[in-house]
């Protein structure tokens, strides 16, 4: 166990009943959670984490759903490809393009989703490029890529340093991170009015193990340089609205709900939004599983009826 993680609270149960597998692709592996037999729901977890962050959730989702849970491309135990001079291999849509991938090898032609922060961001290009791929979708504590970035202010760079910091040109920000990256996730992470108690100790000591990794570490600063490039220019090239339901819920002490109006800009992007804000900070998944889930099970059902 990584010696950070040794003083959290363990979780009573973490994925029981799920497997782990890989799928393998041409660019590499796709590392993956999954388990029940009903209507596909594919969950997409943030930065800087791994699947690890949906078990609270997956579990008890999975009584009703197959429950697919896969780390993000750059993230935990999935590929880590090479990068290039516009970031194409970190993009949104190379990012969903794994998930298409995973879904096709499983033989699911529409699917849910339900996502926290990047992983809302691949959901969203997901969507946007495969409507036809995806019943509803879900976000939880994120505003649109580049609505954020439009209309972001000095509080909000402030709180939210990350975003322009990563994205500095390799290998400055990896550096940094690398030489103590423990010391980097906790004081981002713990950053929130909760600090670290959301986090278990399985799962942190997955999030901690996973991303000291130095790809990793690159992986995810490449993440956010497409976010500021290439992802707004696919934002930029699209004609029309998102035409799949999309509930977005976000954190009341968050960044999000203190710096944006989280369900106008999404209502700027989609057709059919509804949300509201949940007690809570960004990661609501593991601070208020409960509270998600009374959100996501009506949605998904009425959704897959």
């Amino acid at each position: 166990m990584h010696p950070a993680a040794a003083s959290a609270t363990p979780a009573a149960s973490f994925f029981d009943g799920f497997e782990d597998r890989f799928l393998e692709t041409p660019e590499g592996r796709i590392f993956y959670r999954i388990a029940g037999n009903g209507p596909p729901l594919v969950l997409l977890h943030g930065y800087p984490q791994t699947s690890a962050m949906w078990h609270a959730i997956a579990p008890r989702l999975a009584q009703t759903y197959q429950v697919i849970c896969p780390d993000l491309r750059g993230y935990g135990r999935s590929l880590k490809p090479e990068t290039d001079a516009t970031h194409a291999p970190y993009s949104k849509r190379a990012m969903a393009g794994d998930v298409l991938a995973l879904m096709d090898h499983l033989g699911h032609d529409r699917f849910l989703i339900g996502a926290h922060d990047r992983g809302g961001r691949v959901a969203h290009r997901l969507a946007a490029d495969n409507p036809d791929r995806v019943i509803a979708l879900s976000v939880l504590d994120i505003a649109p890529t580049r609505e954020m970035y439009r209309d972001a202010g000095s509080g909000f760079a402030h709180a939210y340093w990350h975003w322009y910091w990563l994205t500095l040109p390799s290998p400055f920000p990896e550096r940094m991170i690398g030489a103590d990256p423990a010391f980097f996730w906790l004081k981002k992470c713990g950053a929130g009015k909760a600090g670290l108690a959301p986090f278990a100790q399985q799962a942190l000591d997955e999030y901690l193990t996973c991303f000291a990794a130095p790809d990793a570490i690159h992986g995810a600063c490449e993440d956010y340089r497409a976010a500021s490039t290439i992802d707004i220019a696919h934002d930029d090239a699209e004609t029309a609205k998102l035409p799949v339901p999309l509930l977005a819920l976000w954190g009341q002490d968050g960044v999000i709900a203190a710096h944006f109006d989280c369900l106008a800009l999404w209502q700027e992007r989609a057709n059919d939004v509804r949300g509201w804000s949940l007690p809570g900070g960004h990661y609501l998944a593991e601070q208020h599983p409960d509270m998600v889930l009374e959100a996501w099970v009506p949605f998904f059902q009425d959704a897959s009826t």
